[in-house]
């Protein structure tokens, strides 16, 4: 299954690295069903995995961002969770935070979820470096680091913590709330990012890159549904919280690696259903090196808005 995974994730970085080459990058050509902007570079991802998956000659079921789902035959036993590009926007600036996220879980049912994934693959779309985990398999496995993953980070401090945030389709007043003073304790002694990629910043709490990712913005909307108007502004009609395909590959090669992650409550993500892109399914998540990091994040982040910020 792992080199299966790979060369489909390896089809889709030379086609897209090759699109680049072309200078054809950063073209928006509509929206996914879920309501994201879909760039030119998304289109050239979601053929090469439909034609490499039909090439396998297996019955499969296939779950893509911007292709929904598909069956290459009849009664598939396994379903794949395919992001293209998670990072569209770093990548159309020819950035690092762009991945192929692949999972695999079975499909018997038609209603798998998180925790059902059996089988995982993130790839670096610019130096095709790859993080691989199945469930019941210690560990994960790895190519093209200098220093074999999983190296979590030890520190322990808030205050020096090196994290990453989510900004896509939320309200930046509402976030100034929820993470101003975060991101006033950690910006100088610390580091604080945005990639604009959910499996690029887990896979770095993995590798020992990051300390911490935090996306708050379904748990802030949960809280305070008065917000719905405010996101969906910033979603341009839409709630655009963490899809299935963001992060059905990334969470368990966290787990798996000794990350701690849950959504926004503290609560596994295990159950959130992988064929369901509806804001009900859609998630926050805590991911940490640490549990005794990951309790002080959720101590620390400011989950009450004001009610000006509310409005």
């Amino acid at each position: 299954m792992r080199d299966f995974l790979l060369e489909l994730a390896q089809a889709v970085r030379d086609a897209v690295r090759e699109h680049q080459l072309l200078g054809r990058a950063r073209r928006v050509l509509g929206d996914s069903p879920g309501g994201d902007a879909q760039f030119d570079i998304d289109e050239v991802a979601e053929q090469i995995v439909w034609q490499r998956v039909l090439a396998a000659g297996r019955p499969l079921a296939v779950y893509t961002e911007d292709g929904s789902l598909r069956t290459t035959g009849p009664a598939p036993e396994h379903v794949l969770i395919v992001d293209p590009i998670d990072g569209t926007r770093p990548m159309s600036a020819n950035l690092e935070m762009g991945t192929v996220s692949v999972a695999v879980a079975p499909y018997g049912t038609g209603r798998p979820t998180v925790g059902d994934v059996s089988h995982a693959l993130v790839l670096e779309i610019k130096d095709g470096s790859w993080l691989y985990a199945a469930a019941g398999r210690p560990g994960v496995e790895s190519g093209g680091y200098p220093l074999a993953p999983p190296r979590l980070s030890p520190n322990r401090s808030l205050d020096t913590m090196f994290w990453s945030f989510e900004l896509n389709g939320h309200p930046m007043r509402l976030m100034q709330q929820a993470l101003g003073p975060l991101v006033d304790r950690s910006a100088n002694t610390g580091g604080v990012f945005v990639f604009n990629s959910a499996s690029f910043s887990i896979t770095r709490v993995v590798t020992g890159q990051l300390d911490a990712y935090v996306d708050v913005g379904n748990r802030l909307l949960r809280d305070h549904p008065a917000t719905e108007a405010d996101f969906r502004r910033a979603g341009r009609g839409q709630i655009l919280h963490l899809f299935p395909y963001d992060i059905a590959a990334s969470v368990l090669i966290a787990k798996q690696a000794g990350v701690h992650i849950t959504d926004g409550y503290g609560h596994s993500l295990d159950g959130m259903r992988l064929l369901d892109i509806s804001p009900l399914n859609q998630r926050s998540c805590i991911a940490a090196a640490s549990g005794e990091l990951h309790r002080a994040l959720l101590a620390e982040l400011n989950w009450e808005l004001t009610e000006a910020g509310a409005a």
